[in-house]
């Protein structure tokens, strides 16, 4: 079971927006029946045709898809079609408080939506982005152009990330020998070019504390509860995480080094570079 955010939850459980506009400006289909996942998305301008006044969805897909699409409509109105190009699929897990890496390609799956719409005004065609690049995998019919930029954007590093990112490799796995070479391409020209990551962007007290939560719910806490133990938060002070370690985890001799090769590792990792995690009481 996912461990979920309030935030994805009320999305979940109560969409906004949801419907096709009649006579849209723009309207963009995204994914397949077949596949899984699917959303049509719509947009309508103001009258000088300059900002987003409406936007509506309807998807078929899992939570964290409808949560995407839904939070993604409240996130374009007002902005100019240019100012709302700008949104990445982070900005839309940001918004969510996060979302488990497993259902990463759900807020993938809403840029691309707003890509297509925006393509459709703009050049009257069918909203769905024409395909001329190579497939790559043929289950899911992803392009070597979007492993490619799912690669930068978010500073992937194996095919797994890739595959819960935009599914590539999920179905037979018989592309992920070529998803490999993909990723120590794009790794390689960015480090020749000296290309950094994307930098990471400033979390709000409450983004950065939900964010804190997720990883460890998601990937902390599994890794030590298949050894018997297990971490609970107890309270965060600026850079400064709280926790306290639980089960075979607490009477460990080597405690210390789970505190900073696993959890504060992790969270360095993860959230910020700057963070120092203490074994608290409770």
């Amino acid at each position: 079971m996912w461990d979920y955010t309030d935030k994805v939850k009320d999305h979940f459980f109560n969409p906004r927006n949801v419907g096709i506009i009649e006579n849209a400006d723009g309207t963009g289909e995204v994914g397949s029946l077949a596949c899984g996942d699917a959303l049509t998305f719509t947009f309508k301008l103001d009258d000088n045709k300059e900002k987003i006044v409406d936007a509506q969805f309807k998807t078929f897909g899992c939570a964290s898809a409808i949560a995407s699409s839904s939070a993604l409509t409240e996130m374009v109105v007002g902005k100019t079609l240019e100012e709302a190009l700008q949104i990445t699929n982070q900005d839309i897990a940001e918004f969510l408080g996060g979302l488990p890496d497993e259902k990463m390609h759900c807020s993938v799956m809403g840029r691309e939506a707003l890509e297509a719409a925006v393509d459709n005004f703009r050049t009257g065609k069918k909203g769905q982005k024409a395909v001329n690049e190579d497939i790559v995998c043929k289950c899911f019919g992803v392009t070597e152009e979007a492993i490619e930029r799912v690669v930068r954007e978010n500073d992937l590093k194996e095919a797994d990330d890739v595959t819960h990112y935009i599914k590539a490799g999920g179905g037979c796995g018989e592309c992920i020998p070529d998803i490999e070479k993909i990723i120590a391409r794009v790794r390689g020209d960015m480090a020749a070019g000296g290309v950094a990551a994307p930098p990471k962007k400033k979390l709000t007290n409450l983004q950065r504390i939900a964010l804190i939560q997720e990883i460890i719910d998601s990937k902390i806490r599994p890794a030590l509860q298949r050894d018997g133990g297990d971490v609970e938060l107890l309270d965060i002070d600026g850079t400064v995480v709280i926790v306290a370690l639980r089960g075979a985890c607490a009477s460990c001799a080597i405690s210390e080094t789970t505190l900073r090769d696993v959890v504060q590792s992790r969270l360095r990792q993860e959230v910020d570079p700057d963070i120092t995690v203490q074994q608290g009481e409770g």
